[in-house]
């Protein structure tokens, strides 16, 4: 009797099924990271809008109350830019909104910028184009 040998290696066909598997399983794995990447672009892109947003708003608040309400009182609307905001150019310059505020509604209409309260001052910084702002209302004295 012949004694048969052990296969030692692989068939052609073991080694293109296991090629085939690894190119289906590395499609969605390149997808994966290829969002991933995408991702984080945004979110560098996010993060740097909130941190110019938040070191203008720090600005304005390290200003002299007065200087404030002087530009909000020249300006005169709470929709118009400020001489604050900085000047025309590339998309994402920051817009800065200031006008007296209503803090108490003492004349009953809702709208906190007419029957303003003196010492009260609403601020706004706003990124031009896009969703990102930030609001507050800043007090005399603080």
């Amino acid at each position: 009797m012949m004694i048969r040998k052990q296969q030692a290696g692989l068939t052609l066909v073991e080694v293109l099924v296991a090629v085939m598997l690894l190119l289906i399983i590395l499609v969605p794995a390149m997808e994966a990271i290829r969002t991933s990447v995408t991702g984080a672009e945004v979110h560098s892109e996010l993060a740097s809008s909130q941190f110019r947003l938040t070191s203008r708003m720090e600005e304005l608040l390290a200003e002299p109350f007065g200087d404030l309400e002087a530009a909000a009182i020249a300006v005169g609307s709470a929709s118009v830019a400020s001489s604050y905001s900085e000047a025309a150019g590339p998309p994402g310059r920051l817009i800065v909104y200031l006008s007296p505020y209503d803090g108490d509604n003492a004349d009953l209409d809702k709208d906190p910028f007419t029957g303003t309260d003196p010492g009260l001052l609403w601020i706004e910084v706003e990124a031009e184009g896009t969703v990102h702002r930030l609001r507050t209302v800043r007090a005399e004295g603080y």
